[in-house]
Protein backbone atom coordinates (compact mmCIF):
# COMPACT_ATOMS: atom_id res chain seq x y z
CA UNK A 1 0.00 0.00 0.00
CA UNK A 2 1.57 3.30 -1.02
CA UNK A 3 1.25 6.40 1.11
CA UNK A 4 1.17 9.31 -1.36
CA UNK A 5 0.78 11.87 1.43
CA UNK A 6 3.97 10.69 3.11
CA UNK A 7 5.92 10.67 -0.14
CA UNK A 8 4.57 14.07 -1.15
CA UNK A 9 5.57 15.55 2.20
CA UNK A 10 9.06 14.12 1.94
CA UNK A 11 9.41 15.47 -1.59
CA UNK A 12 8.20 18.91 -0.50
CA UNK A 13 10.77 18.92 2.28
CA UNK A 14 13.49 18.14 -0.24
CA UNK A 15 14.35 14.81 1.35
CA UNK A 16 16.40 12.12 -0.31
CA UNK A 17 13.82 9.43 -1.09
CA UNK A 18 16.31 6.68 -1.85
CA UNK A 19 16.55 3.82 0.63
CA UNK A 20 19.92 3.82 2.46
CA UNK A 21 22.50 1.08 1.87
CA UNK A 22 22.66 -2.06 3.96
CA UNK A 23 24.46 -1.61 7.29
CA UNK A 24 27.07 -3.99 8.61
CA UNK A 25 25.33 -7.17 9.76
CA UNK A 26 24.83 -7.82 13.45
CA UNK A 27 26.68 -10.79 14.94
CA UNK A 28 23.81 -11.50 17.34
CA UNK A 29 20.38 -11.04 15.73
CA UNK A 30 17.49 -8.97 17.06
CA UNK A 31 13.81 -8.35 16.27
CA UNK A 32 12.11 -5.19 15.05
CA UNK A 33 9.46 -4.58 17.72
CA UNK A 34 7.30 -2.30 15.55
CA UNK A 35 7.14 -1.73 11.80
CA UNK A 36 4.62 -0.91 9.05
CA UNK A 37 5.55 -3.03 6.05
CA UNK A 38 2.29 -2.17 4.29
CA UNK A 39 3.44 1.40 3.71
CA UNK A 40 5.54 1.75 0.57
CA UNK A 41 7.84 4.77 0.72
CA UNK A 42 10.69 6.24 -1.29
CA UNK A 43 11.30 6.78 -4.99
CA UNK A 44 11.46 3.03 -5.52
CA UNK A 45 9.17 1.35 -2.95
CA UNK A 46 10.30 -2.07 -1.73
CA UNK A 47 7.94 -5.04 -1.52
CA UNK A 48 7.54 -6.44 1.99
CA UNK A 49 9.26 -9.69 0.97
CA UNK A 50 12.39 -7.84 -0.12
CA UNK A 51 12.21 -5.76 3.05
CA UNK A 52 12.28 -8.94 5.09
CA UNK A 53 15.08 -10.44 2.98
CA UNK A 54 17.20 -7.34 3.50
CA UNK A 55 16.47 -7.43 7.22
CA UNK A 56 17.44 -11.09 7.46
CA UNK A 57 20.73 -10.38 5.69
CA UNK A 58 21.84 -7.91 8.40
CA UNK A 59 20.71 -9.85 11.48
CA UNK A 60 17.11 -8.73 11.97
CA UNK A 61 15.52 -12.15 12.33
CA UNK A 62 11.86 -11.08 12.58
CA UNK A 63 9.44 -8.17 12.88
CA UNK A 64 6.20 -7.26 14.58
CA UNK A 65 4.01 -5.92 11.79
CA UNK A 66 1.59 -3.38 13.24
CA UNK A 67 -1.90 -2.45 12.09
CA UNK A 68 -3.46 0.96 12.60
CA UNK A 69 -7.02 0.33 11.35
CA UNK A 70 -9.18 -2.65 10.42
CA UNK A 71 -7.74 -2.93 6.91
CA UNK A 72 -4.06 -2.78 7.89
CA UNK A 73 -4.69 -4.99 10.92
CA UNK A 74 -6.27 -7.62 8.68
CA UNK A 75 -3.34 -7.32 6.25
CA UNK A 76 -0.90 -7.72 9.15
CA UNK A 77 -2.64 -10.85 10.42
CA UNK A 78 -2.75 -12.36 6.93
CA UNK A 79 0.94 -11.70 6.23
CA UNK A 80 1.89 -13.20 9.60
CA UNK A 81 -0.17 -16.29 8.78
CA UNK A 82 2.08 -17.13 5.83
CA UNK A 83 5.42 -15.45 6.58
CA UNK A 84 7.54 -17.00 9.38
CA UNK A 85 9.53 -13.82 9.95
CA UNK A 86 6.39 -11.83 10.85
CA UNK A 87 4.18 -11.66 13.91
CA UNK A 88 1.23 -9.27 13.91
CA UNK A 89 -0.25 -6.56 16.11
CA UNK A 90 -3.79 -5.30 15.47
CA UNK A 91 -5.54 -2.11 16.60
CA UNK A 92 -7.16 1.19 15.73
CA UNK A 93 -4.76 4.14 15.85
CA UNK A 94 -5.91 6.68 18.48
CA UNK A 95 -5.96 9.50 15.93
CA UNK A 96 -8.59 7.64 13.91
CA UNK A 97 -10.96 6.86 16.75
CA UNK A 98 -12.76 10.25 16.96
CA UNK A 99 -13.87 10.01 13.33
CA UNK A 100 -14.99 6.41 13.86
CA UNK A 101 -16.99 7.48 16.90
CA UNK A 102 -18.59 10.37 15.00
CA UNK A 103 -19.59 8.06 12.14
CA UNK A 104 -21.04 5.51 14.54
CA UNK A 105 -18.64 2.76 13.40
CA UNK A 106 -16.25 2.59 16.36
CA UNK A 107 -17.97 -0.39 18.00
CA UNK A 108 -17.95 -2.37 14.74
CA UNK A 109 -14.27 -1.57 14.21
CA UNK A 110 -13.42 -2.67 17.74
CA UNK A 111 -15.33 -5.92 17.18
CA UNK A 112 -13.26 -6.54 14.06
CA UNK A 113 -10.04 -5.97 16.03
CA UNK A 114 -11.28 -8.38 18.70
CA UNK A 115 -11.81 -11.06 16.04
CA UNK A 116 -8.39 -10.50 14.51
CA UNK A 117 -6.78 -10.65 17.95
CA UNK A 118 -7.81 -14.30 18.16
CA UNK A 119 -5.77 -15.38 15.15
CA UNK A 120 -2.76 -17.63 15.88
CA UNK A 121 0.18 -15.37 14.91
CA UNK A 122 -1.36 -12.16 16.20
CA UNK A 123 0.66 -11.59 19.37
CA UNK A 124 -0.17 -8.00 20.31
CA UNK A 125 -2.89 -5.39 20.39
CA UNK A 126 -1.48 -2.14 19.07
CA UNK A 127 -0.79 0.43 18.28
CA UNK A 128 -3.33 1.90 20.65
CA UNK A 129 -3.20 4.65 23.23
CA UNK A 130 -3.59 8.40 23.41
CA UNK A 131 -2.35 11.15 21.10
CA UNK A 132 -3.03 14.71 22.26
CA UNK A 133 -0.66 16.18 19.68
CA UNK A 134 -2.98 15.66 16.72
CA UNK A 135 -6.34 15.26 18.44
CA UNK A 136 -8.02 18.11 20.31
CA UNK A 137 -10.24 18.11 23.37
CA UNK A 138 -13.35 17.16 21.39
CA UNK A 139 -11.81 13.87 20.28
CA UNK A 140 -10.33 12.71 23.54
CA UNK A 141 -13.38 10.86 24.85
CA UNK A 142 -13.27 8.57 21.80
CA UNK A 143 -9.55 7.98 22.33
CA UNK A 144 -10.06 7.02 25.97
CA UNK A 145 -12.96 4.74 25.08
CA UNK A 146 -11.00 2.96 22.37
CA UNK A 147 -7.84 2.70 24.47
CA UNK A 148 -9.72 1.06 27.32
CA UNK A 149 -11.42 -1.34 24.89
CA UNK A 150 -8.05 -2.31 23.40
CA UNK A 151 -6.64 -2.98 26.86
CA UNK A 152 -9.52 -5.35 27.57
CA UNK A 153 -9.06 -7.10 24.20
CA UNK A 154 -5.38 -7.64 24.98
CA UNK A 155 -6.17 -9.11 28.40
CA UNK A 156 -8.97 -11.34 27.09
CA UNK A 157 -6.67 -12.83 24.45
CA UNK A 158 -3.55 -12.84 26.67
CA UNK A 159 -1.69 -10.63 24.21
CA UNK A 160 0.91 -7.93 24.64
CA UNK A 161 -0.21 -4.30 24.41
CA UNK A 162 1.69 -1.84 22.20
CA UNK A 163 1.05 1.74 23.30
CA UNK A 164 1.13 4.88 21.17
CA UNK A 165 1.74 7.75 23.59
CA UNK A 166 2.20 11.26 22.24
CA UNK A 167 1.90 14.28 24.54
CA UNK A 168 -0.27 12.15 26.84
CA UNK A 169 2.08 10.47 29.32
CA UNK A 170 0.09 11.20 32.49
CA UNK A 171 -3.24 10.12 31.00
CA UNK A 172 -1.78 6.93 29.50
CA UNK A 173 -0.33 5.96 32.88
CA UNK A 174 -3.55 6.83 34.70
CA UNK A 175 -5.59 4.76 32.25
CA UNK A 176 -3.32 1.74 32.57
CA UNK A 177 -3.51 1.89 36.34
CA UNK A 178 -7.28 2.47 36.41
CA UNK A 179 -8.19 -0.28 33.93
CA UNK A 180 -5.31 -2.61 34.74
CA UNK A 181 -2.44 -3.03 32.31
CA UNK A 182 -1.93 -6.34 30.50
CA UNK A 183 0.88 -8.51 31.80
CA UNK A 184 3.09 -7.51 28.87
CA UNK A 185 2.81 -3.80 28.10
CA UNK A 186 5.12 -1.98 25.68
CA UNK A 187 5.59 1.76 25.20
CA UNK A 188 6.21 1.82 21.44
CA UNK A 189 8.60 4.51 20.20
CA UNK A 190 9.32 5.53 23.77
CA UNK A 191 9.25 9.33 23.92
CA UNK A 192 9.43 10.10 27.61
CA UNK A 193 12.14 11.19 29.99
CA UNK A 194 13.95 9.45 32.84
CA UNK A 195 10.96 9.98 35.13
CA UNK A 196 8.64 8.12 32.75
CA UNK A 197 11.27 5.39 32.38
CA UNK A 198 11.30 5.00 36.17
CA UNK A 199 7.49 4.71 36.22
CA UNK A 200 7.64 2.05 33.51
CA UNK A 201 10.31 0.23 35.49
CA UNK A 202 8.21 0.26 38.66
CA UNK A 203 5.33 -1.32 36.74
CA UNK A 204 7.35 -3.76 34.62
CA UNK A 205 6.39 -2.04 31.37
CA UNK A 206 8.73 -2.43 28.41
CA UNK A 207 10.27 0.54 26.62
CA UNK A 208 10.91 0.28 22.87
CA UNK A 209 13.42 2.75 21.45
CA UNK A 210 13.30 3.85 17.80
CA UNK A 211 15.70 5.77 15.57
CA UNK A 212 14.94 8.95 17.50
CA UNK A 213 17.35 7.83 20.21
CA UNK A 214 20.18 8.38 17.71
CA UNK A 215 19.21 11.99 16.92
CA UNK A 216 21.66 14.66 18.06
CA UNK A 217 18.96 16.63 19.92
CA UNK A 218 17.61 13.58 21.80
CA UNK A 219 19.50 14.04 25.06
CA UNK A 220 16.36 13.67 27.17
CA UNK A 221 15.49 10.42 25.43
CA UNK A 222 18.98 9.06 25.99
CA UNK A 223 18.58 10.00 29.64
CA UNK A 224 15.52 7.75 29.68
CA UNK A 225 17.59 5.00 28.10
CA UNK A 226 20.08 5.35 30.94
CA UNK A 227 17.26 4.97 33.47
CA UNK A 228 15.68 1.91 31.83
CA UNK A 229 16.81 -1.53 33.03
CA UNK A 230 18.23 -3.72 30.28
CA UNK A 231 15.56 -6.37 30.99
CA UNK A 232 12.83 -3.96 29.84
CA UNK A 233 14.49 -2.69 26.63
CA UNK A 234 13.19 -3.30 23.11
CA UNK A 235 14.22 -1.79 19.79
CA UNK A 236 12.17 -0.87 16.73
CA UNK A 237 12.14 1.04 13.47
CA UNK A 238 8.54 2.32 13.19
CA UNK A 239 9.40 2.12 9.49
CA UNK A 240 8.99 3.91 7.18
CA UNK A 241 9.23 6.68 9.79
CA UNK A 242 11.96 7.82 12.21
CA UNK A 243 15.00 6.72 10.23
CA UNK A 244 18.08 6.66 12.49
CA UNK A 245 21.27 8.60 11.98
CA UNK A 246 23.20 8.82 9.74
CA UNK A 247 20.23 8.56 7.35
CA UNK A 248 17.65 10.67 9.13
CA UNK A 249 15.05 11.95 6.66
CA UNK A 250 15.38 9.06 4.21
CA UNK A 251 12.92 6.14 4.06
CA UNK A 252 13.22 3.75 6.97
CA UNK A 253 13.03 -0.05 6.87
CA UNK A 254 13.62 -2.99 9.25
CA UNK A 255 17.07 -3.61 7.74
CA UNK A 256 18.21 -0.27 9.20
CA UNK A 257 17.58 -1.42 12.78
CA UNK A 258 21.30 -2.15 13.41
CA UNK A 259 21.99 1.60 13.31
CA UNK A 260 19.61 2.20 16.22
CA UNK A 261 20.91 -0.77 18.19
CA UNK A 262 24.51 0.39 17.76
CA UNK A 263 23.58 3.93 18.81
CA UNK A 264 21.98 2.53 21.97
CA UNK A 265 24.99 0.35 22.75
CA UNK A 266 27.41 3.22 22.17
CA UNK A 267 25.50 5.49 24.53
CA UNK A 268 25.21 2.81 27.20
CA UNK A 269 28.87 1.90 26.84
CA UNK A 270 28.09 -1.75 26.29
CA UNK A 271 28.94 -4.39 23.73
CA UNK A 272 26.55 -4.46 20.74
CA UNK A 273 26.24 -8.24 20.79
CA UNK A 274 25.49 -8.33 24.51
CA UNK A 275 22.77 -5.72 24.09
CA UNK A 276 21.37 -7.56 21.06
CA UNK A 277 21.19 -10.81 23.03
CA UNK A 278 19.37 -9.10 25.90
CA UNK A 279 16.88 -7.34 23.62
CA UNK A 280 16.26 -10.49 21.60
CA UNK A 281 15.45 -12.36 24.82
CA UNK A 282 13.19 -9.52 25.98
CA UNK A 283 11.32 -9.49 22.68
CA UNK A 284 10.62 -13.22 22.82
CA UNK A 285 9.43 -12.80 26.41
CA UNK A 286 6.87 -10.28 25.20
CA UNK A 287 5.64 -11.94 22.01
CA UNK A 288 6.67 -15.57 22.22
CA UNK A 289 8.57 -17.43 19.54
CA UNK A 290 8.57 -16.61 15.85
CA UNK A 291 9.23 -20.32 15.23
CA UNK A 292 5.61 -21.51 15.32
CA UNK A 293 4.58 -22.62 11.85
CA UNK A 294 2.61 -20.16 9.70
CA UNK A 295 -0.98 -21.25 9.18
CA UNK A 296 -0.98 -20.95 5.40
CA UNK A 297 1.44 -22.31 2.81
CA UNK A 298 3.89 -19.89 1.25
Amino acid sequence: MTDPHLRARHAAEGRDLQYPPLPEALVVPVYDNHTHLEIADGDTPIDYREQLDRASSVGVRGVVQVGTDVATSRWSAEIASREPRVLAAVALHPNDTPELATSGTLDDALSAIDELAGRPRVRAVGETGLDFYRTGEDGRDAQFRAFEAHIEIAKQHDLALQIHDRDAHADVIATLKRVGAPERTVFHCFSGDAELAEICTENGWYMSFAGTVSFKNAGTLRGALDAAPRALLLVETDAPYLTPEPYRGRPNAPYLLPHTLRAMAAHLGTDVSMLAAQISSNTEAVYGSWESEPVLAQ
